[in-house]
């Protein structure tokens, strides 16, 4: 990477429901918010990237890079809008970073959103089903009403039966990361808190998604409304926005790699090209799987929590889950994983979720997180963020400005 980039801010809305907010609202409130939070307007900004999934199929709206341009001060400059299913925030931020890399400004603003829920808050299960299902290999659809769901209930299976892992030790990750949630301000699932016992009982919401499968209510990650938006930078950037180095964090390593969008046929419980976008991302930054000790993995479902952590190397394959039962994935263990709520407490807004990573474990590095949920020391982060059924991976590494 020839120009280190960092991050100069960081904003996001309270992910749950944003009720009759429309989507031209909600970008225009992304930018300036994050703007505000160093004291800039939109115009400070050179170039910018937005990313959503939903945003045709529930929202009836493209061309989001033409709604950004609408925020006064942002007209005329180039940005875009990516779509990497639930990776779209990841790929926000890299197209932002190549931007800046390319030379076509010094400041950058990558943001993503999603409403899955109508103005009273309410969502249509059966659509957004149908909708998320688009995001899997056609052929792969067929016989399943909740298409996502169901195929990682079957990747859930599959783990389980590999490494001989029981439903409650992955019931464990969903209990630790509703206890995260807890003193996150902005998470969905803030009030909300489950015990193992609750987790592992069907009875009242917890029941079984698929008949003859392990994935249950508790597993899953909300159908969530939510923004969040990034201010990246350059070192001249900064000096432009009069943000000093001190005050960020430097995103150090990232890449991205697809894998096939058809799950059968290859080793999703050891994708390839999360673990070579991984690798890269570690190898870009100069630093190893030891040196981190925040981190933010895409825990759509808890299978995917255990997974996740063994992509960015806090665990052996199979060994994901033990990590999080030991108590390895806490705040004050090992690496402390999804303190922020992870997908399954604090939201997953499609588009938002991969920047809210990002940004969570900026404000962990700065020392800015909820007072609970702060890592002591934090030395440097990991955040893995896929799309489909572990299809599209986006890895960063982020550690201080120096």
């Amino acid at each position: 990477m020839s120009k280190p980039v960092y991050i100069a801010a960081y904003n996001q809305s309270k992910f749950g429901k944003l009720m009759a907010m429309t989507v031209p609202q909600i970008v225009r409130n992304a930018i300036e918010s994050v703007c505000r939070q160093i004291n800039v307007t939109p115009s400070a900004i050179d170039v910018g990237s937005i990313g959503a999934a939903c945003n045709f199929s529930l929202n009836h709206q493209g061309l989001l890079s033409g709604l950004m341009a609408m925020t006064p001060g942002m007209e005329s400059k180039p940005m875009e809008m990516v779509e990497n299913a639930c990776a779209s925030g990841g790929q926000a931020i890299l197209s932002v970073i190549q931007k800046l890399q390319l030379g076509w400004g010094d400041t950058g603003v990558a943001l993503g959103y999603e409403k899955m829920r109508d103005n009273e808050g309410k969502m249509d299960g059966k659509l957004i089903g149908e909708v998320l299902g688009y995001f899997s290999f056609p052929d792969e659809r067929e016989g399943k009403t909740f298409v996502f769901p169901h195929l990682f209930a079957e990747v859930m299976r599959d783990y389980m039966k590999e490494y001989g892992i029981t439903e409650e030790q992955l019931a464990q990750i969903a209990v630790c990361e509703y206890g995260n949630a807890k003193y996150n301000p902005c998470a969905q699932m803030n009030k909300v808190q489950i015990t193992l016992d609750q987790a592992m009982k069907i009875e009242g919401i917890n029941k079984y998604i698929v008949d003859g499968l392990p994935l249950k209510t508790y597993d899953c990650s909300q159908i969530t409304d939510g923004y969040a938006a990034l201010i990246l930078a350059t070192e001249e950037g900064l000096k432009k926005l009069g943000v000093p180095k001190s005050d960020c964090v430097e995103i150090a390593g990232f890449a991205q790699a697809s894998d096939p969008l058809k799950k059968e046929g290859r080793d999703v419980l050891r994708p390839a090209g999360a673990y070579k976008a991984m690798n890269k991302a570690y190898e870009m930054a100069g630093l190893k799987p030891k040196d981190v000790n925040v981190a933010e993995v895409h825990d759509c479902f808890t299978v995917m929590g255990a997974l996740g952590t063994e992509v960015i190397g806090k665990a052996e394959p199979g060994k994901g889950a033990k990590y999080w039962a030991d108590g390895k994935a806490a705040v004050d263990g090992e690496c402390a994983i999804n303190t922020s709520g992870g997908l399954i407490a604090k939201g997953h807004p499609v588009g938002a979720t991969g920047v809210a990573m990002v940004g969570w474990s900026a404000q962990q590095l700065l020392g800015k997180a909820p007072q609970e949920l702060q890592v002591k020391n934090p030395r440097a982060a990991a955040t893995f963020n896929i799309g489909g059924p572990i299809c599209a991976s986006v890895c960063t590494v982020l550690k201080a400005a120096s």
